[in-house]
């Protein structure tokens, strides 16, 4: 996915994704090693349940809100950066189609 060369560049908000079973996700993975995942990942607005891996978040463009029992709402739109711990369950209510680039430990 990544450019040939020493430093290599990709356009996060413009990169082609790929279609993750489902239809409401895309996806590209960047790079992986040492059990470490880098990639852009999108979702249409809609509400998704997860339970997170370790993971820090980018976000390139859309917004959401996060939820976790018991804590404040989390939003988050352009330009923010989110830290997600491993086994969190959240609830994402995504307002307005979002992509972020996240680096995560243990990405299933």
């Amino acid at each position: 996915m990544w450019p040939p060369g020493p430093v290599a560049v990709v356009t996060g908000s413009s990169l082609e994704l790929t279609p993750d079973p489902g239809g409401t996700t895309r996806s590209a993975v960047l790079a992986e090693f040492d059990g470490v995942e880098v990639g852009v990942w999108e979702i249409d607005p809609g509400a998704d349940e997860d339970v997170e891996v370790d993971e820090v978040v980018v976000v390139l463009s859309g917004r959401a809100t996060i939820d976790v029992a018991g804590q404040p709402t989390v939003h988050v739109g352009p330009g923010d950066i989110v830290r997600l711990h491993a086994g969190t369950a959240t609830t994402w209510t995504v307002t307005e189609r979002l992509r972020k680039v996240y680096v995560s430990l243990g990405a299933t």
